[in-house]
């Protein structure tokens, strides 16, 4: 099942399993946020993560809903990695994993039929290419080779219902970026979270959400702080990791 360095991960919140890699892909903090703080349907409808990677959003939303959900990965590696960790979890009857390019997905998948859109979309553009050891796998999943941001947020929008929802999560630096973005593409915003690694440094990530034709009212959320002084995680990212046990 196990493939070269890959490795079996628990997503201890959630009681599942996930195949990670070192040196292939291993999801971070930000898909657990952004899982977190997207809206959900409890049963009802269907999610689209666009830029899944090896699956860890679908299997993250899993614990949350009973609703389908369909991941978009544009690498063969990734989406094989990802339908391996849906099939150890025994939840192929739940997540799908398509192999694709996320700016096809809503000609493949089909326009304006999706009730939510998630979305961890490459942070660094491409110019910004200056750590040369990365392996091509990561190198696609960090920057914007094959994807912008404005590719990503026109994809999500085309994808949605009228109301729907999309959330993404980014840098902070992008924000500006990110929310004329979903202004162009009929995303407007109603939540912004910022994520902070501790209490007075400054933001390094944010969690957005907005709705397909929605009405203009912004709301700002208390921050996340990651870190606290003693270096450990807080109390509510130790509860989104681990659970609230």
């Amino acid at each position: 099942m196990l493939l070269d360095d890959e490795r079996l991960d628990y997503l201890l919140a959630e009681d599942l399993r996930i195949i990670q890699s070192p040196s292939v892909f291993s999801f971070s903090l930000d898909a657990v946020l952004l899982a977190r703080f997207a809206y959900v349907p409890l049963k009802r409808g269907t999610i689209v993560d666009l830029c899944t990677g090896n699956g860890a959003i679908p299997l993250f939303l899993s614990a949350r809903t009973g609703s389908r959900i369909i991941g978009v990965e544009l690498q063969e590696r990734l989406a094989n990695m990802a339908r391996r960790s849906i099939d150890y979890n025994g939840l192929s009857e739940q997540i799908e994993i398509i192999e694709g390019d996320v700016k096809k997905a809503p000609s493949e998948l089909g326009f304006e039929k999706y009730d939510v859109v998630t979305c961890n979309p490459p942070y660094f553009p491409a110019h910004e290419m200056s750590d040369k050891n990365l392996s091509e796998h990561m190198a696609i999943a960090r920057h914007e080779l094959h994807l912008t941001l404005d590719e990503a947020v026109l994809a999500a929008s085309q994808l949605l219902k009228q109301g729907g929802k999309a959330a993404f999560v980014h840098r902070s630096g992008r924000l500006i970026d990110l929310i004329a973005a979903m202004r162009a593409n009929r995303l407007e915003p109603k939540r912004i979270r910022l994520v902070y690694p501790k209490a007075g440094k400054e933001a390094n990530t944010l969690l957005i959400e907005g709705i397909k034709d929605g009405k203009p009212d912004l709301k700002i959320l208390p921050p996340l702080i990651v870190y606290g002084e003693d270096g450990e995680y807080t109390e509510e990212v130790r509860a989104l990791l681990y659970g609230d046990k």
